[in-house]
C-alpha cells in the first residue's frame, strides 16, 4: 500500500479508539500488528504490552495471535497502539463489580517486589506484605508464579490503584470455620487440643481453629498452684467441653474431667486393712479428715483415734500432722474412706489399787474384838 494511501486511511483513526490486530511481527522493544479491517500496520512498544515491567515482548505475545487494542497516537502513515489500556479499560469494570460484590477470585503472583506482591489483572494489582496471609512471613521468593485467592481491599481506577489481599481470605475462611466448630460443639465433648498460652488463671486451648479456657482449678485433681507446673504451650492434650456461649464465642474446657480421678482404683490402692502414711487436713467434732492420696481424704471417726476417751480430736491431733492410719473400709463408688489411728496403737493395761470389800473389812474388825475379850477373860 502507498505512503499516500495510508496516510488517507489513517485519517479514519483517532486516539482512544479501540481495534483489532492480529500480530505479524514481534521485535525486541516493539510488535508489528495488522489492523483488522484496514490495511494499515500497528505499532505496539514493550511498555504498551502490559501493566507490568517486561523484559521482552516475546514474553507476553506471539505471532498470529490477536489482540484488543487502543489507539493512543496517529502518525502520518501508521498507528502508535496500546494493549496495556484496552486491557486496562476492560479490566476496571470486572474490577469494580468484583470490589462492589466482594468476590473472592484466583490469580497468579507475577513478581514478588519490596513490600508486597504483584498481580495482573488488566491492571496491575498490588498485594501489601501485610495482606499476604495471617501469620508473619518473613521470605515471600515462594509466592512467585503462585496462584493465590483474593479479594479486592481498595480500588481507585484515576488513581490507577488496585489493592489486593489474600489475608482476608485467609481470615474469611477461618471465620467460617470457627463459626462451624462453634455450632457443631456440645457440653460433653471430649476433643484433642493444643494449648496455646498459659495465664495465671489457667490455660487457653486450641481446638481446631477455636480457643477454649480451661480454669486453673479444671487443669487436675489436685491443687494447682501454677498453670505452667501442669502444661506447657505446644503440649496435645485431651478436653471435655464444660460450656459454650456462642454469642461471645467463649468455651470453658477441664483438662481434669479427662484424667481418672483420684478415687480411680480406690479398693487397689487401699485395700482393707492396709496401713498408708496421711496428713491431718481438718479436724471436726467428729472426727479427723485424713488425706491419704493426693485429693483423697478418709474419715477417722473420733472413736477411732485413740483407745483412751477423748473429748474432742483436738486434743491428740493437729491440722498438717503426718501420722499413720489403717484402712478399716473403701468405696470407690460412694467416695468414702473410713480409717483407724487406734488399730495400729497398743492398748495400754488398766491399772487400780487393790482394796478389801467392805465386808472383808467388818469381818476382820470382829475377829480382833473377840480375840480381845477372850484374852481378858481369861
Amino acid at each position: 500500500m502507498s505512503e499516500e494511501m495510508n496516510q488517507v486511511e489513517v485519517k479514519n483513526f483517532e486516539i482512544g479508539d479501540s481495534v483489532t490486530g492480529t500480530v505479524s511481527k514481534v521485535e525486541e522493544k516493539q510488535v508489528i500488528v495488522n489492523i483488522e479491517d484496514s490495511k494499515l500496520d500497528g505499532i505496539i512498544p514493550i511498555s504498551e504490552l502490559s501493566s507490568l515491567h517486561i523484559e521482552k515482548a516475546s514474553d507476553v505475545v506471539e505471532v498470529g495471535q490477536e489482540l484488543e487494542l487502543e489507539v493512543t497516537k496517529v502518525e502520518e502513515d501508521a498507528l502508535i497502539l496500546s494493549k496495556r489500556k484496552a486491557d486496562a479499560k476492560k479490566a476496571w469494570s470486572v474490577l469494580e463489580q468484583k470490589y462492589e460484590t466482594g468476590e473472592i477470585f484466583e490469580a497468579e503472583v507475577k513478581d514478588v517486589v519490596k513490600g508486597g506482591l504483584v498481580v495482573d489483572l488488566g491492571v496491575r494489582g498490588f498485594v501489601p506484605a501485610s495482606l499476604v496471609e495471617a501469620h508473619f512471613v518473613e521470605d515471600f521468593s515462594e509466592y512467585k508464579d503462585k496462584t493465590l485467592a483474593f479479594k479486592i481491599v481498595e480500588l481507585d481506577q484515576e488513581k490507577n490503584r488496585l489493592i489486593l489481599s489474600h489475608r482476608a481470605v485467609v481470615e474469611e475462611e477461618i471465620g467460617k470455620q470457627k463459626l462451624a466448630l462453634l455450632n457443631s460443639l456440645q457440653p460433653g465433648q471430649v476433643l484433642e487440643g493444643t494449648v496455646q498460652r498459659i495465664t495465671d488463671f489457667g490455660a487457653f486451648v486450641d481446638i481446631g481453629g477455636i480457643d477454649g479456657l480451661v480454669h486453673i482449678s479444671q487443669l487436675s485433681h489436685e491443687h494447682v498452684q501454677k498453670p505452667a507446673d501442669v502444661v506447657q504451650v505446644g503440649q496435645k492434650v485431651n478436653v471435655k467441653v464444660l460450656n459454650v456461649d456462642r454469642d461471645n464465642e467463649r468455651i470453658s474446657l477441664s483438662i481434669k474431667e479427662t484424667l481418672p480421678g483420684p478415687w480411680h482404683n480406690l479398693a487397689e490402692k487401699a485395700p482393707k486393712d492396709s496401713v498408708l502414711d496421711g496428713v491431718v487436713k481438718r479436724l471436726v467434732s467428729y472426727g479427723a479428715f485424713v488425706e491419704v492420696f493426693p485429693g483423697v481424704e478418709g474419715l477417722v471417726h473420733i472413736s477411732q483415734i485413740s483407745h483412751k476417751h477423748i473429748g474432742t480430736p483436738h486434743e491428740v491431733l493437729k491440722e498438717g500432722q503426718t501420722i499413720k492410719v489403717k484402712v478399716l473400709e473403701a468405696n470407690e463408688d460412694i467416695q468414702r474412706l473410713s480409717l483407724s489411728i487406734k488399730e495400729l496403737e497398743e492398748k495400754e493395761p488398766e491399772f487400780s489399787d487393790y482394796e478389801l470389800p467392805e465386808e472383808s473389812k467388818g469381818f476382820q474388825l470382829g475377829e480382833m474384838i473377840g480375840e480381845q475379850l477372850k484374852k481378858i477373860k481369861e
